[in-house]
């Protein structure tokens, strides 16, 4: 199982008013468990007075870029985005874990292929890594984005976009969308709504002609991209997206079941951990990942809200459900696979295993 290691911050690019792109090595011995797959994240502890936060970016360099970046745009009231904006220095050491998410995909595309990626504000740094990646790898592939911001100071990686369009010539096509600022196209004025998409659809983008499609950034725009996608009978199956926060509230109606499996008010879990095997009572109805983390198991996490799969685990005994996926694919789910942070065990005994 993955555990933090030191990355030493050699550069940090200060990229709109808001967001500064930091360039981190790990130690020699580490380097092998840093590499990446394009669209991959890296989640970071600190301690701020006493309490650990945890906090997923995005790696937004491509796989032959030969460095490792992340892109961290700061979050009104966030203590952590506050901090790094604010304080890191090339020479300061960050903790992370080893690069994790599935983004990208397991299916392969063929050589050739057309991908459209849309972005909506910071959530252009996965697809960043996919756009850098995809056409250095594969000299015949196209990639349109459709990106998604207030207004021009806001683009995140507005010139190095350029610079990608001009090496990759034909190749890569940008379509901006500016909710605040008036374009010479009335299509690219505002939010990305269904009305948006399909003037968009109709008279730019043929989506039946797209061999897979990359959608990050606010939940609410993710849907409405999604769900316009089906509707244009797109296969899910070409349909990724990548959700780091989640105005979706934990269904507690349904947390209810997980009482009524028996009248005791305790169960038996067992967690399973880098080879090693505990076993432990713990109140019925609390997330697995929090009694775990009680009776002092390092299990992984960062979100805590059903979003990035760092606390991914298998079920190999007993039965659960959970409170919030964003994360999670069906099959994985029908494989057993829960996010630990929303999982309320339905039996009497419930084993798990992290070493997957």
């Amino acid at each position: 199982m993955s555990r933090f290691h030191p990355l030493t911050v050699t550069d940090v690019r200060r990229d709109t008013r808001d967001a500064i792109v930091v360039t981190l090595a790990p130690q020699d011995d580490d380097r092998g468990a840093f590499e990446f797959t394009q669209g991959q994240y890296l989640t970071f502890r600190r301690d701020f007075d006493g309490q650990e936060l945890r906090r997923c970016y995005s790696i937004c360099s491509g796989r032959d870029d030969g460095v490792l970046r992340v892109g961290i745009k700061r979050v009104e009231g966030g203590a952590f985005s506050t901090w790094a904006n604010e304080t890191i220095r090339p020479g300061d050491v960050m903790e992370a874990l080893p690069p994790q998410g599935r983004f990208h995909g397991e299916a392969e595309t063929p050589p050739g292929a057309h991908y459209l990626g849309f972005a909506g504000g910071s959530g252009i740094t996965p697809i960043l890594s996919i756009i850098h990646t995809t056409l250095a790898r594969d000299p015949a592939a196209r990639f349109t984005l459709v990106y998604a911001n207030r207004a021009v100071n806001t683009i995140m990686f507005r010139e190095e976009l350029e610079d990608l369009k001009n090496t990759h010539l034909g190749r890569l096509s940008i379509l901006h969308v500016l909710e605040t600022e008036a374009q010479e196209i009335d299509l690219f004025t505002g939010r990305i709504d269904a009305e948006k998409l399909d003037g968009l659809f109709s008279g730019w983008i043929d989506p039946t002609a797209i061999d897979r499609f990359y959608i990050c950034g606010p939940e609410p725009m993710m849907i409405t991209i999604r769900d316009a996608l089906r509707a244009r009978d797109v296969p899910q199956d070409r349909i990724r997206l990548e959700l780091f926060t989640s105005d979706q509230p934990g269904r507690l109606a349904q947390a209810a079941r997980a009482k009524a499996s028996s009248d005791t008010t305790e169960i038996e879990a067992s967690v399973t951990l880098d080879g090693r095997t505990q076993t432990f009572r713990m109140a019925r109805g609390l997330p697995l990942l929090d009694a775990a983390r009680a009776h002092y198991i390092d299990a992984p996490f960062a979100c805590k809200a059903g979003v990035c799969s760092t606390c991914r685990a298998r079920i190999t005994e007993g039965a659960a459900e959970m409170l919030n996926n964003n994360a999670l694919e069906d099959h994985e789910v029908r494989d057993g696979y829960v996010l630990t942070c929303q999982c309320l065990p339905l039996t009497d005994r419930i084993a798990v295993t992290y070493d997957i």
